[in-house]
């Protein structure tokens, strides 16, 4: 085994991917398993559910489960379904998430409530309930890792009318920084990933056409959205760490500038 190939492995590693079954985190739950890991992913719906983990199958260990974490009820029945397969946890990604865009005179009240929920709410939650299976089995040289998928939106007051949505992702962010603290004495590392714009269901509900497309990659220097590789190895790099921990890592192009 190489150098590089010892040092970024995740072979032996369990993770949990939220929303593991489309966009960000179908591209992270590939990579992961791709590096080794056995991978838990999560979607409400049972065809994507299968169809994603036959494809992610040929990769490695991949295992779906049927959850929703916009309810606290779910999130407990998810815990409760990772706790009765798994004796500890070695990565959590909380990439769940959901956007709303209105003009801010109509801007509907469930339109806060929904996103909040899940954006920032449910991470949160989610922590909590497999924080026993987080625990076990850590050390300091090989901690566990929690990765908070925020995004680009909550770094900048650059809205596109989703208000609700750049608020929530400034608020995991700094979510993530308080877990960080707390949990640094426990060995678990908690970052939190920003994406600018990557292939997704989300992105694609702004670029509906070829002008608006182009609008999007006008606004990063690179000229192309991100390629699920782009933020698979970020995710692997920050699987892998020791010493990283309480940091927003924005992969965007450029668009920040």
């Amino acid at each position: 085994m190489s150098y590089l190939t010892q040092q970024f492995s995740l072979q032996g590693k369990t993770a949990l991917v939220t929303g593991g079954a489309r966009g960000i985190g179908e591209m992270i739950a590939e990579g992961l398993i791709k590096a080794g890991a056995k991978v838990y992913i999560t979607s409400r719906k049972q065809e994507d559910l299968d169809e994603k983990v036959a494809a992610f199958n040929q990769y490695g260990e991949c295992i779906g489960i049927i959850a929703d974490v916009a309810s606290t009820a779910g999130i407990e029945a998810l815990a409760a379904s990772i706790t009765e397969k798994e004796s500890q946890l070695d990565i959590l990604i909380n990439n769940a998430g959901k956007t709303w865009g209105a003009p801010l005179d109509s801007f509907p009240e469930k339109g806060w409530d929904d996103v909040m929920t899940i954006n920032v709410k449910a991470p949160f939650l989610l922590v909590q309930k497999l924080l026993p299976l987080l625990r076990n089995g850590v050390t300091a040289k090989k901690p566990h890792h929690i990765i908070n998928i925020g995004s680009i939106a909550g770094l900048s007051s650059d809205s596109l009318s989703a208000y609700s949505y750049g608020t929530s992702k400034a608020a995991i962010h700094h979510l993530t920084g308080v877990l960080a603290k707390g949990l640094v004495k426990d060995h678990i590392n908690v970052n939190a990933i920003a994406p600018g714009s990557f292939p997704s269901k989300m992105t694609a509900g702004i670029m509906k056409t070829d002008e608006a497309k182009q609008a999007v990659l006008a606004t990063i220097p690179m000229g192309r959205m991100g390629d699920p590789e782009d933020i698979a190895n970020l995710a692997i790099y920050l699987c892998s760490s020791s010493y990283m921990t309480g940091n927003i890592v924005p992969i965007d192009g450029g668009s920040l500038l």
